[in-house]
């Protein structure tokens, strides 16, 4: 039997072995023959053990791996098996004919038709001997050259395969902006793929390199000189989100629990799937600096079984993205337990909003979600309003004690002990007090904000410890330190002095951080306005202490959509495992250096993040200059973030990515991440509206989208200089341009006089802490058609409910008898047709006629009908696809509504013009005059 699955070089043969139960291969010539081994290795992945053969990237290679006198019998007996029980046969001591290859992984973690076929030669192949004059050590199983006669016959193969000299290289594709509208379906491909050199990788495993969800560049191919990069104009940078959550059918990361963590002693980089083994494998290399390091001796020990282990099984070797489980060296103090700390605001305000009630009801009902396996969480609740009162929760009893400070000018906790109480032994008291505590205030009358003083107050009740405080507030800051003025107003707006009002109005939050940020304590806000509250001030809170912002404008928790949106991201922050104590540093190679960061952290010192608590999903951009000359063939970049979790350990997170280097501006352009760069260019507008104002952000992104457009012409295209009726970009940046104008379209930095600052200032907080995958459709939101759509949208099918396909985001689309849904992640306009059919209303809303259908936030009914379900199972599968807490509110828009709706969820269709911003025709049209009567 002849594998199908197999494309052999020329001269080999595959047959069926029924007596071992694997594959024999066959050199036709000689009838030489070698065998390949059916075992899996349980660190590369579930694979069904069904598959035989298995895929030839998980198999164990066949040559003996040459360790030093004394080393040998810890992976071989007398029977010829490794430790792990692989057996290694004669035939790979015999020098086989093949030049062997290994190909680039894709960025995903997809492999292409092509590496599938390298992968496959390569399995065949069998064994490989180091010529004279390499290192006696094998760097890998199955990886490596040799000079043979077949080299000839695999060389025309590779060159069939477009490969040059052993290594993939990105190819160019240039496409006319002018006659190729943007393609939504463009932005749910993986990014480029990396081609990185034969032998770059010691493993063969498909997550040597980090998953482009955790670890993306701007450019997947590194420029090896700062004049190339400056020849493109492409900015490069790494997009970090190094604790993204985990969905289901994600990998879980590996986690190695040895304590045995191996790093190069010069430049700190933990070894990784691009280091070399050297000295009979006694020593690395290390792929950053080249240092020589030695093996840990309990490298190769397998603790759990207290027996010799397979290192080429430990997860480090194999995967991009690994944790480690710390040892004692690196904790300047014990673990400490998660701690909570919950600041209400119990103002009259408040109060009448249903914010209270909603908020202790939620925290009554996720108590048991609160991160909590060690029995050592500690929470406290601080309420507020002109006074601060603290309760006193004794534990082993159901009641507790309120005790009023109303000196807030200086701040004193009333109470040594019972403040701060262990969640398990309090519970009793701490329900019976969330149950009581919206009725306590119930008839509160107080106007008025002492925030500033809660702050403190929280603070110095765990500052010997560290956690997390949360702020759930309904006014401005009004009393004692931090208090604000209503600073807003509507004559400024759209003006150049309109960023004024985005930057920080007192300096006591920004202060207050960075002491938050020293003693392990974050910040994240819940802000509930009917009233300005000056979010760009409070914002600072979280912006420097790792947390996050989350804004309910004009709340009520009279209205069910309100109260469920609130309580059900409420729960999920409540439920997130958090990283505690954590400080994060980046590595590169050789003559690469992170030169500014963007992101919720405090920058310590020139390269070292604090983040005290770090949140699940939470984005960073990490700018990259080049210093010299690259001289490697590929380069690596190591994020390491060291933490405690919310459980009592503590652990180092390891993510890296190696990238090929170029010399090729071609390369350069075929490389680029347009989803990588968009994201980066958020983060920068951002900063510059704050720094400079709102028009220079604007300013800024169109000139830098003319400036690669001009690179590209002048470097990659015949036009050269001068006008051209071309406007010509590659085609793995063919979104770049419109993912531009979304964000110039964005509320966060657009030009218009209507937008409330505090909208503004939230919109720029979503900005720069959303990951990729939520940043994206938040400045290119999805627009789908709904009552057109093919049947099986909205059914079940392999991956989950099947989503209509996306159109492009202009008005052109909208059919006056047709439902559409556009969403951006944070918000789901439901678009319903003046002349929509009573039965679709019907089948839909449960309604009559559009006549008696009101518009405005909606809870859709479920019905028995099949496009009921259809709808709703579009409308759940888009709440919950992405990554985060949020829970999109949904809204109702009626063709000929309220013109403040319609206008709100037509602003998201970015390709039309809207007020005073162009269309994207006209926006092309700005950039191909631009780019061709500018001179280069």
């Amino acid at each position: 039997m002849s594998s199908p699955s197999l494309t052999l070089p020329p001269g080999w043969v595959s047959e069926w072995d029924p007596t071992n139960q694997r594959y024999m291969f066959i050199e036709t010539a000689t009838g030489r023959t070698q065998w390949e081994v059916p075992e899996l290795n349980p660190e590369l992945g579930d694979i069904p053990p069904s598959m035989s053969p298995p895929p030839s990237y998980l198999h164990h290679h066949t040559k003996r791996r040459q360790y030093a006198a004394g080393q040998t019998q810890a992976y071989y007996n007398t029977d010829g098996l490794s430790a792990g029980g692989t057996t290694y046969s004669a035939a790979a001591t015999q020098p086989q004919p093949a030049q062997l290859f290994t190909p680039g992984l894709a960025a995903e973690g997809q492999f292409q038709q092509q590496q599938q076929q390298q992968q496959q030669m390569q399995s065949a192949q069998g064994g490989y001997f180091a010529p004279a004059g390499e290192p006696e050590y094998v760097n890998a199983p199955g990886f490596g050259q040799t000079q043979a006669p077949a080299v000839g016959a695999l060389a025309d193969q590779f060159s069939a395969m477009n490969v040059n000299g052993g290594q993939k290289r990105p190819q160019l594709f240039t496409i006319n902006l002018l006659t190729a509208p943007p393609d939504p379906t463009d932005l749910h491909r993986p990014p480029p793929e990396i081609c990185l050199p034969a032998n770059a990788c010691i493993s063969p495993s498909p997550y040597a390199n980090a998953d482009s969800s955790y670890q993306r560049c701007t450019l997947n191919a590194i420029p090896v000189s700062n004049s190339i990069l400056g020849k493109s104009k492409i900015p490069l940078a790494l997009i970090l989100t190094p604790y993204r959550s985990l969905k289901e059918g994600d990998p879980p990361v590996p986690l190695v629990t040895d304590t045995v963590i191996a790093r190069c002693r010069r430049c700190r980089t933990y070894i990784n799937p691009y280091v070399q083994f050297i000295d009979g494998g006694n020593r690395w290399r290390c792929c950053m600096c080249n240092m020589s390091n030695e093996v840990p001796q309990l490298f190769d020990w397998d603790q759990v079984r207290n027996q010799p282990g397979d290192r080429w099984a430990r997860a480090e070797l194999n995967h991009g993205v690994v944790e480690f489980v710390a040892p004692t060296e690196y904790m300047v103090r014990p673990p400490q337990p998660a701690v909570y700390v919950f600041l209400i605001d119990v103002s009259h305000s408040a109060v009448q909003s249903g914010m209270v009630a909603t908020a202790t009801r939620t925290l009554l009902e996720n108590l048991d979600r609160i991160p909590n396996e060690d029995a050592r969480t500690k929470v406290a609740i601080i309420a507020f309003d002109v006074s601060l009162y603290f309760f006193s929760m004794p534990p082993g009893i159901t009641d507790s004690t309120m005790l009023v400070v109303s000196d807030i000018d200086d701040v004193f906790l009333p109470k040594p002990t019972d403040l701060l109480v262990n969640l398990a032994e309090a519970r009793a008291s701490l329900e019976s007090l969330l149950g009581r505590l919206g009725d306590m205030f119930q008839d509160n009358h107080m106007i008025g904000s002492a925030l500033g003083p809660a702050l403190q107050a929280g603070f110095k009740l765990m500052a010997p410890i560290g956690g997390k405080i949360m702020v759930l507030s309904s006014s401005l800051p009004s009393l004692g330190a931090g208090a604000l003025k209503n600073r807003e107003d509507p004559k400024i707006l759209g003006t150049s002095k309109e960023s004024g009002l985005l930057q920080a109005a007192s300096p006591f939050y920004k202060t207050f951080a960075i002491e938050c940020s020293r003693a392990q304590v974050s910040v994240d806000m819940f802000l509930f306005g009917n009233s300005y509250q000056d979010l760009a001030t409070l914002a600072c809170l979280p912006h420097y202490t790792s947390g996050q912002t989350y804004f309910y404008p004009a709340f009520n928790a009279s209205r069910t959509e309100d109260a469920i949106k609130f309580a059900h991201e409420f729960g999920e922050v409540l439920a997130m495992p958090i990283m505690l104590e954590a400080v994060m540093r980046v590595r590169a190679s050789k003559n690469l250096r992170m030169s500014s960061f963007h992101g919720n952290f405090f920058v310590r010192s020139t390269d070292l993040l604090a983040m005290p608590a770090v949140p699940q999903d939470q984005s960073y951009a990490i700018e990259i200059t080049i210093e010299d000359n690259i001289t490697s063939p590929f380069v690596v970049f190591q994020t390491a973030v060291l933490h405690t979790t919310c459980y009592g350990e503590r652990r180092i997170r390891v993510v890296t990515t190696a990238y090929s280097t170029t010399n090729s501006l071609s390369e350069v352009f075929a490389s680029a991440d347009q989803v990588a760069i968009a994201t980066l260019l958020a983060n920068k507008a951002v900063e510059r509206s704050i720094t400079h104002k709102l028009e220079d952000a604007r300013d800024a992104l169109f000139a830098k989208m003319v400036e690669i457009l001009q690179a590209y012409k002048a470097s990659m295209t015949t036009a050269g200089q001068g006008a051209s009726a071309q406007l010509a970009t590659s085609e793995n940046m063919k979104m770049l341009p419109v993912l531009v104008l979304g964000l110039l379209k964005n509320v966060g930095i657009r030009q218009s006089a209507q937008i409330p600052p505090d909208l503004r200032a939230y919109a720029q907080a979503l900005l720069t802490s959303l990951p990729s995958q939520l940043l994206i459709p938040y400045v290119y939101p999805n627009f789908y058609s709904l009552h057109n759509m093919p049947p099986e949208c909205g059914t079940v099918g392999e991956q989950g409910v099947i989503m209509p396909p996306p159109l492009p985001l202009t008005s052109e689309r909208l059919e006056r008898h047709g439902l559409f849904l556009i969403e951006d992640g944070q918000t789901l306009f439901l678009w319903v047709g003046r002349d929509a059919v009573p039965q679709l209303i019907t089948d839909v809303f449960n309604l009559p006629s559009y006549e008696t259908l009101r518009g405005g936030k909606y809870t859709l009914p479920v019905l028995e009908n099949n496009f009921s379900e259809r709808v709703n199972a579009i409308i759940q599968k888009t709440r919950e696809m992405r990554r985060g807490v949020y829970y999109p509110h949904l809204y109702v828009v009626k063709e000929d509504g309220e013109p403040p709706l319609r206008l709100w969820a037509l602003s998201c269709l970015i390709q039309d013009r809207s007020d005073t911003l162009p269309s994207y025709q006209q926006y092309i049209s700005q950039l191909r005059d631009k780019v061709n009567g500018s001179s280069y």
